[in-house]
């Protein structure tokens, strides 16, 4: 362990907790027994299958079709959502049973057609790997003739979403993209959704320092997952950990003059609260419409990990689509 990590004052082994033990080659062997479920191209609720993205690099796309598409004319086109796995950037996959039964839930009940991205895990693959793989998945769909995408997902009705790790690569890829909006069409983003997002910086915030050994999240843990996944040499004043240094990125007045509204979620149970609340803020001043959503008590990751506070965070992501667009949902 570094350094650095040592000095945060947790009582927590990150290593032990995440069930993973560093190699020599710099790779990471994953210990920690995951439950992952298969793709059901038949299911009557919410169908799913993988589709291959980019093989050379292992990434793929978890493709939900809920159950509304097909009780909907074949003029009418559901929103689509592209959804980025939590994990740290380290860790996890699509195909585990907490994120597909999440994207199936989202699926079903906004309704929506939803994309889950199977992205390269560092240390392995350090950012921007995660980032590269969100925008070739936003050419792919560009270009697709995937038949569930091309008959039922509305691509001018696209939002990126992403749960902690994940929130941070649908914030990143949705900086980039803002540059290639021509480029992308017919796809037209409208959205970002970041739900709880992972940031993080080299001062520490109010939040950190009171949940330094959050039994979840503990600042030890977000210490490893950035030491292992920023490029090499890097800290976490890194702009793919803190955008919000030297006040924000001059390019989120580009969210701003296309128009794209952003969703924020967090809670003060999370230490990452802090630093999510700033970024809204600085969006905001920006001329950003931002819905924030932040919540007391709760942990990060509770409104995935929890079916109760799921059912409330869907319902949230509905009002926020609606705001968005008044027609992007059919009615049930």
């Amino acid at each position: 362990m570094s350094k650095e990590i040592a000095q945060s004052q947790s009582t927590v082994d990150p290593f032990e907790l995440l069930q993973i033990v560093p190699n020599p080659d710099g790779t990471i062997t994953r210990n920690m027994s995951i439950p992952l479920v298969a793709a059901d191209p038949v299911d009557n609720v919410v169908r799913s299958k993988d589709v291959p993205l980019n093989q050379s690099n292992n990434t793929w796309v978890r493709i939900f079709l809920p159950r509304q598409a097909f009780d909907f004319s074949s003029t009418t086109k559901l929103p689509l959502i592209i959804d980025f796995h939590s994990g740290g950037f380290i860790i996890g996959s699509a195909a585990i049973s907490l994120f597909h039964e999440f994207c199936s839930n989202i699926a079903l009940e906004l309704p929506a057609v939803v994309v889950s991205v199977e992205y390269r895990l560092a240390p392995e693959h350090r950012l921007p790997a995660a980032y590269d793989d969100a925008m070739e998945v936003l050419h792919w769909i560009k270009n697709t003739q995937e038949d569930w995408l091309m008959k039922y997902a509305d691509f001018s009705n696209c939002f990126l979403m992403g749960s902690s790790a994940g929130g941070n690569i649908a914030y990143q890829a949705g900086i980039r993209a803002t540059s290639e909006v021509d480029n992308l069409l017919p796809l037209k983003i409208r959205g970002l959704i970041l739900l709880f997002p992972f940031f993080g910086g080299v001062k520490r915030t109010e939040s950190e320092i009171r949940l330094v050994n959050d039994r979840v999240f503990p600042t030890c843990l977000t210490d490893l997952m950035w030491e292992l996944s920023l490029p090499m040499g890097s800290d976490r004043d890194h702009e793919y950990s803190n955008p919000t240094l030297g006040g924000g990125s001059k390019i989120i007045e580009k969210i701003r003059l296309l128009g794209w509204k952003v969703m924020v979620s967090g809670c003060d149970g999370d230490p990452l609260i802090d630093r999510q609340i700033e970024l809204a803020k600085i969006m905001e001043k920006e001329g950003v419409e931002v819905v924030s959503y932040f919540e007391e008590g709760h942990y990060h990751g509770a409104d995935v990990i929890d079916p109760a506070k799921r059912k409330e965070l869907v319902l949230h992501i509905k009002k926020f689509l609606v705001l968005q667009n008044s027609d992007c949902l059919p009615e049930k």
